[in-house]
């Protein structure tokens, strides 16, 4: 690493997001809609700016991320018909040259997409999980396996906002129709030749290169946590009841209820997680670091596992199932994520300094 070059004097941080050149041109830490994690990094005596980026003036954003110590990223994998496939291979290049990069999209590639569900499905927060390499493999084996073990969940591997997740389920006293559910907020449930499903999905084979494949979760009613995390430890969690992978009710009084609730954040000491929180910090991401080679170092600064309630064990307390990692675009986090944001960041730097 280039410590000569980046002896962090000021302990300077870029924070990069995605935007057009207008906003690049007027992007400020007051106007940025991560201004709670600048004050954070202020208050810690870290220099943070913000750094827009697109493909059309990447030079120039290159050019502001060398000058800095480190660099923060909050972008989605795929924004309006775009990927990260560019950016990646920027950041990888900056990354090469001494600037510290969270998430590096080396450790983006092992933990925040959905192929993480396969490989760590023999955890704790594992369930009936199986990938399907390609699209011959996938229309050779999902037939059966949505016959014998009922509605299943497809997800591309990369992807955010529900794009490329399905709940599939066959359809009664036919093997060749399928009722599919779309995750993307306002989808309506759709009925369909198996066939013609699987076709609609070879893409996903493309950039994301695999199929994720699922059991349906029966208590997906209950709602989805999302365990927030900085580094190791965990720095929040929200809980929202969802309405994705959920057929909304027909038009009428009660078609508000098809809107997905609001996401109620909790601090990293909130009871009723404690449980969750045990597993996250004892358990389940040391084995997750084991198992796809990634140290503590090389931990996104802000990364957050999503959950939903398995069955109840024999005692009837709560199980959980991971649905998710994300690791590219972590937002909006809970009030007390900025400072174990700034405190991570701090000890990276200083590390890069030694």
């Amino acid at each position: 690493m280039d410590t000569e070059r980046h002896p962090s004097p000021r302990n300077t941080v870029a924070i990069l997001s995605r935007g057009d050149a207008v906003a690049r041109q007027g992007a400020t830490a007051q106007n940025s809609r991560f201004v709670r994690v600048f004050e954070a990094l202020a208050a810690a005596g870290i220099d943070a700016r913000p750094v827009i980026y697109d493909e059309t003036f990447a030079d120039a954003v290159r050019d502001q991320l060398l000058a800095a110590d480190g660099v923060l990223v909050w972008v989605d994998p795929i924004h309006q018909g775009k990927t990260r496939a560019d950016l990646d291979a920027l950041l990888r290049e900056v990354a090469a040259q001494g600037p510290w990069v969270s998430a590096h999209p080396d450790v983006i590639l092992k933990m925040g997409v959905k192929e993480v569900l396969y490989r760590t499905s023999h955890l704790g927060w594992g369930a009936d999980t199986h990938r399907y390499d390609s699209a011959a493999a996938f229309r050779a084996e999902f037939p059966s396996r949505l016959r014998t073990n009922g509605p299943r969940v497809l997800k591309q591997n990369r992807g955010n906002g529900g794009q490329g997740v399905w709940k599939v389920e066959a359809l009664p006293n036919t093997e060749s129709a399928v009722r599919v559910l779309h995750a993307q907020r306002g989808s309506l449930p759709q009925e369909m030749p198996l066939g013609d499903f699987i076709a609609r999905c070879e893409s996903y084979f493309g950039w994301g290169g695999c199929i994720i494949d699922q059991g349906f979760q029966a208590r997906l009613p209950d709602g989805m946590i999302r365990c927030y995390m900085s580094g190791s430890k965990v720095a929040g969690f929200g809980h929202q009841l969802i309405k994705a992978l959920i057929p909304p009710p027909p038009e009428g009084p009660d078609a508000l209820e098809a809107q997905p609730g609001p996401r109620i954040m909790h601090g990293p000491d909130a009871p009723p997680f404690q449980a969750l929180r045990r597993s996250m910090e004892v358990e389940w991401t040391p084995q997750m670091m084991e198992t796809l080679k990634i140290d503590e170092a090389s931990l996104p600064v802000i990364w957050d596992a999503d959950f939903l309630y398995g069955p109840r064990d024999a005692s009837g307390a709560d199980t959980y199932v991971l649905c998710e990692i994300n690791a590219s675009s972590c937002f909006a986090i809970p009030e007390e994520a900025p400072a174990a944001i700034a405190r991570t960041v701090q000890r990276r730097l200083r590390m890069m300094a030694t």
